[in-house]
């Protein structure tokens, strides 16, 4: 995939829905830091830290006596968080930009490194799990949350346009390079490149349209379907169905939405 390829795109509005995803997503992500040892006067690496929501949240985690080293393949997304951080006069970070499925992480001798939704994407997850462990201190930690079985995103009841919908994005992801089951790969990957499994959890939720977890998946039915569409993978039809069903979903209390499953992987390496 080229740098320009994000499925989304990198505009204002995507850049708001990765806010609202990393709002629902913070309480999980912040608690798997704290477990991985993030603390006052860490040096953490942000992994493909787009627009820079866990960027800053890590920097509060580490505290002026640690330090953030943020790696981003988008020049649109590095110049948001290069403003948000001029904003902030942060200066206990670091901003690369990079493609990680060719390049390095510029970065050597860190405590953690955090990686969410970037070892799906890159041509190359081996390349990418190497390049981390490169960039930790002996003993250092690596935390992944990345997809295990995309498939599990279902409705209840069904809706058979946005089970289309989940079929679609899968196999665009796929020929585009990336695979959307990667975590499934990881361990073995980890292991290969020293490192050893500390824990695994998978992480799944059954959600009502009034919980806030349910503006994740919905948030991205909205954006790629019509992302989707303007890359003539979807045609109008079809596209209008499936907005027509996630708005009969959300607006039908009783449905329920089984969100696609993420594994959260904490290894150390050796």
């Amino acid at each position: 995939m080229r740098a320009s390829d994000y499925v989304l795109g990198t505009d204002n509005d995507e850049v708001a829905r990765l806010g609202r995803q990393h709002d629902v997503w913070r309480p999980i992500a912040r608690d798997a830091w704290r477990r991985a040892g993030v603390r006052g006067g860490s040096r953490v690496i942000d992994v493909g830290a787009g627009p820079g929501f866990a960027t800053r949240d890590l920097v509060d985690c580490v505290g002026p006596a640690g330090f953030v080293h943020a790696v981003e393949r988008s020049e649109r997304f590095v110049a948001v968080l290069q403003d948000e951080t001029r904003s902030r006069a942060t200066a206990n970070v670091r901003i690369q930009q990079a493609d990680l499925s060719f390049d390095d992480i510029g970065a050597r001798d860190f405590d953690v490194a955090w990686c969410r939704w970037v070892a799906c994407f890159v041509s190359s997850p081996a390349r990418l799990v190497q390049s981390i462990g490169a960039a930790l201190k002996p003993n250092g930690v690596a935390v992944f949350h990345e997809y295990v079985d995309y498939a599990s995103w279902r409705f209840l009841p069904r809706f058979s346009r946005l089970e289309e919908f989940v079929t679609e994005v899968m196999a665009s992801w796929r020929a585009d390079g990336g695979e959307p089951d990667i975590a499934r790969q990881l361990p073995s990957l980890l292991i290969a490149s020293s490192f050893a499994i500390v824990e695994v959890r998978p992480l799944i939720f059954a959600v009502r349209p009034h919980d806030p977890m349910w503006q994740w998946p919905a948030g991205f039915v909205r954006a790629g379907a019509r992302r989707l569409n303007g890359l003539h993978r979807l045609d109008q039809r079809r596209l209008s169905a499936i907005l027509r069903d996630i708005d009969a979903a959300e607006g039908d209390e009783t449905t329920i939405m089984i969100t696609p499953m993420v594994l959260e992987i904490i290894a150390q390496r050796r």
